[in-house]
């Protein structure tokens, strides 16, 4: 392992991934929930705990790189960093060096996961290809194999979406989010899962294919995020699920920014 660390984090409106580079290599990952109003002491305690666990030396640490889509725990997160292992986190966002050239109308709304997506994206495969990461929300983000960020779709998360139906429909049980035995549900837990499972992955293939017919060339599908693998398995459109992609293009940010 070297000498010196790079420590990582992406924090989205439900959970934060945090990790730790040897060079690059990820050497530790951790995933927490989001709490917007969690303090900066809060923050480098949880952080300490980890490294202590984990049998770290926070000395190690000489960088840190953040993505973040809620603000009260980015300024929090990174004031901890500053306070508990003496490092300037560098924040993923405008007037940093990505090596992408953002074609949204308004490339300052385009989130710092996206970012990190699409960096990441870029430098596995080389050509062009779509990011779906399955969050809070569902993003599909479109690249160019020129380096382009070309913009991408936006749908409501798979939990997102069963939360909505079991609030509102007062007959329908919490499921679990699982491949039912048939696709017919024969009770209503099997007909919900049915439901969620091929009915997203139907809208993955779908966006997917409609996205693919205002790119040029074959188009690669990566898909990341915490059930990527299950919509993946059931999906025909995603070639490849990287569960470490975001965290990969803080990396390659970083060093960017940091030759």
């Amino acid at each position: 392992m070297s000498k010196t660390l790079l420590c990582v984090a992406d924090v989205g409106n439900t959970h934060t991934v945090m990790g730790i580079y040897s060079k690059d290599t990820l050497v530790h990952r951790w995933r927490i929930r989001t709490i917007r109003d969690r303090t900066t002491d809060e923050w480098g305690l949880t952080i300490a705990s980890f490294f202590d666990f984990d049998r770290i030396d926070t000395s190690m640490v000489k960088g840190m790189v953040i993505s973040s889509v809620v603000p009260p725990a980015l300024h929090a997160l990174r004031r901890a960093g500053k306070r508990y292992f003496d490092v300037d986190a560098l924040v993923v966002g405008p007037g940093i060096k990505t090596g992408l050239s953002i074609l949204y109308d308004n490339p300052r709304e385009v989130g710092a996961d996206r970012v990190a997506n699409a960096v990441a994206a870029l430098s596995r495969v080389n050509s062009a290809c779509i990011v779906v990461d399955f969050g809070t929300a569902t993003t599909f983000d479109c690249l160019s194999s020129r380096g382009e960020y070309l913009g991408g779709a936006i749908a409501p998360g798979l939990r997102i979406s069963l939360d909505a139906l079991v609030t509102r429909a007062a007959k329908l049980p919490r499921v679990e989010i699982g491949k039912p035995d048939h696709a017919i549900g024969r009770n209503t837990e099997e007909a919900m899962q049915s439901g969620v499972l091929y009915g997203y992955a139907a809208l993955v293939d779908g966006l997917v294919e409609r996205l693919s017919t205002e790119m040029d060339g074959d188009i690669s599908v990566i898909a990341t995020g915490g059930l990527s693998g299950v919509i993946a398995a059931e999906s025909r459109a995603i070639d490849v699920v990287d569960q470490d992609l975001t965290l990969d293009g803080l990396r390659i940010i970083y060093q960017r920014n940091n030759p």
